[in-house]
């Protein structure tokens, strides 16, 4: 598994949240790894509601996702995707990076 050598920052301001399968008043939030790189490499999201973030792995390779700020560290698999929920949290940028 290869180190991703930039940070990238979840950003809870007032935003667009993507589509889904989730309540209506969820902020989905689609974050994809391709090349070893998150894209986009910067989301912005409502502050103070539940996001449901949906990591998609198009590598060959598994890849972490992983933000000590918020608490997380999860391994995506080749090809498949997985959802992380995320409480109401204030505003703010949250770093996150992949290894």
């Amino acid at each position: 598994m290869s180190k991703l050598s930039s940070l990238f920052a979840l950003a809870l301001v007032a935003g667009l949240a993507v589509g889904g399968d989730a309540r209506a008043e969820d902020a989905v939030v689609a974050l994809t790894i391709k090349n070893h790189r998150f894209i986009p490499e910067r989301l912005e999201v409502p502050a103070k509601t539940k996001i449901v973030l949906v990591i998609r792995n198009e590598d060959a390779e598994p890849e972490e996702f992983e933000s000590p700020s918020l608490h997380r560290e999860k391994i995506v698999h080749p090809g498949k995707e997985t959802r992380l929920v995320l409480g109401k949290l204030d505003p703010g940028e949250y770093p996150f990076v992949g290894e």
